[in-house]
């Protein structure tokens, strides 16, 4: 009986994200890229584990652990972020490849890190507020800062 509940339950979840999917292809009159799908994935998992701290704090472990193995099998589709070596190095080489100067504005300057490094990496591999920091680290070391995530 637990199995069947189980799989009741893994059921319902992913009818609920194909709903998702399906609202995002009529809202763009088309079907949205593997990328968009993984970006309502992500935050389907984010909303999750966000409802699932809630029912912690409310006292409900049942609706919590519920959460949490709904977000564990959504979290079974996607594929891994970009680890922070792996973004430092792509930093790296566009900051090597742009050439950029001191004199530069340092916003016009993390513009340009941004667009080549986003031209280079799927948005949807990579946590952006991770791209930002590491950014803003590679540019702190040249004397420039990130103000936002463009």
């Amino acid at each position: 009986m637990f199995l069947f509940r189980r799989l009741f339950a893994y059921a319902d979840t992913l009818q609920s994200i194909l709903a998702e999917v399906n609202a995002a292809d009529k809202a763009a009159n088309s079907k949205i890229s593997s990328s968009n799908i993984i970006n309502i994935l992500r935050k389907t998992s984010v909303r999750m584990h966000d409802a699932a701290v809630q029912y912690a704090q409310a006292k409900r472990p049942d609706l919590a652990e519920k959460e949490l193995a709904e977000a564990s099998l959504v979290e079974e589709f996607l594929p891994p972020l970009l680890s922070s070596v792996e973004i430092d190095r792509n930093i790296q080489d566009i900051l090597t490849s742009l050439s950029l100067s001191l004199t530069d504005d340092p916003r016009k300057a993390t513009g340009k890190v941004f667009k080549e490094f986003y031209n280079q990496v799927d948005r949807s591999l990579v946590d952006a507020e991770l791209v930002k920091a590491r950014v803003n680290s590679a540019l702190n070391s040249s004397g420039e800062k990130v103000t936002s995530i463009e």
